[in-house]
């Protein structure tokens, strides 16, 4: 008997069979890596569409022709959509808000944010496709930023989708630097009872391991393509200080400040972990850490011109002022120059933020062409 001949018409349809395999094969590849990108579903059936032949919508571009996909820069992801500008005092101006001040937007008059902030000068330095929110509030800890203070809503709802860059400055209030301030200025002056709340300040610092973390999944979960930028605590005093300050020796000076170098390397340390797992999946968005620890070397309490506020008491009511060790207008400028560096600089790996156009894609998380 003679060998079946093959049907041309079979040969059409294997190679039909093939070409559907290696499509849904470059599919599947396809929504494997939007997937682990936090890119949203408009984009794989963008792609789907190219590359499977299926979901395209009527008047796409001609089949075959993928969607151009181009990195976006950090400044571009920064500007992409609104700047949100969380934290505590040191964010929100505590150090040059005064009482006949109206509180900046709608928030709690006792959250004391101004206008002589740092957010206000980097709000000016570039154009945010979806404005400004500044929500910073006085007193605030890692739990207040996320379940609220004075009745007002949490800071952390007011950062959504939408946000592309997000700036704080967190974890000075729950290592209790305030409090164990001023235990260390009402001591008696022969006293170490500065340096006797070592153990606990530590333990203190250590627990914000947990709670930072905390803070900056929920960031990411409400704004998976954003920068954000967290700020760390300057040195109160000159590095080898010399002279009693305030009642504080210059064994206390020199222990608060190692405080504040205990307490920015541990922030520091659980942003840059974080950052690394970003880069790790390839995911857009960044966490970024600005150790602002010598940030006001030459200017520090005690010097001839302080960025900080030293010991300030209001006579009247006999009490001490917020403002005292909180920066001063000079100090605010200060920490404006370290994030509008850091915002044009980047974190210093590529983002893996990108523009999508061609094929009706959408644009996740990307800067209006310029």
């Amino acid at each position: 008997m003679a060998p079946a001949q093959e049907s041309p018409l079979g040969e059409v349809a294997l190679d039909g069979a093939r070409r559907k395999i290696v499509q849904t094969a470059a599919a599947v590849a396809i929504g494997v890596a939007l997937a682990v990108a936090c890119l949203p579903l408009g984009v794989y059936r963008s792609l789907a569409c190219a590359v499977l032949d299926a979901g395209c919508p009527t008047g796409s571009a001609p089949r075959g022709e993928l969607p151009r996909v181009t990195p976006l820069t950090p400044v571009q992801v920064a500007q992409g959509g609104g700047y949100v500008a969380l934290g505590d005092s040191y964010s929100s101006g505590e150090g040059v808000w005064s009482l006949d001040q109206a509180p900046v937007n709608d928030g709690a008059g006792r959250c004391h944010r101004s206008t002589g902030s740092y957010v206000p000068l980097v709000a000016e330095a570039f154009e945010f496709g979806g404005g400004t929110a500044f929500y910073a509030c006085s007193g605030a800890t890692t739990r207040e930023l996320l379940s609220g203070q004075h009745g007002q809503p949490p800071q952390i709802t007011r950062v959504s989708a939408g946000t592309s860059l997000v700036t704080l400055s967190i974890g000075g209030n729950d290592a209790g630097f305030s409090k164990v301030l001023t235990g260390c200025i009402v001591k008696l002056p022969w006293s170490s009872a500065c340096v006797d709340q070592d153990a606990a300040v530590g333990r203190r610092i250590e627990e914000l391991r947990t709670s930072m973390l905390e803070v900056l999944r929920e960031v990411r979960v409400r704004a998976p393509q954003a920068r954000v930028i967290v700020l760390g605590y300057p040195r109160p005093f000159p590095q080898d200080p010399v002279e009693d300050v305030d009642n504080l020796s210059a064994a206390d000076q020199r222990w608060l400040n190692g405080v504040a170098r205990r307490l920015n390397d541990t922030v520091g340390s659980v942003v840059a972990d974080f950052d690394r797992a970003i880069a790790a999946f390839g995911a857009p968005g960044s966490a970024e850490y600005i150790d602002a620890y010598d940030a006001f070397a030459g200017h520090e309490v005690g010097r001839p011109r302080p960025f900080l506020n030293g010991l300030a008491v209001d006579m009247d009511e006999l009490q001490v002022n917020a403002r005292s060790y909180h920066p001063t207008g000079d100090g605010y400028r200060r920490f404006a120059e370290l994030i509008t560096k850091q915002v044009a600089d980047g974190p210093g790996r590529p983002m893996h933020n990108v523009r999508v156009t061609g094929a009706s894609a959408p644009q996740p998380g990307a800067a209006p062409p310029r």
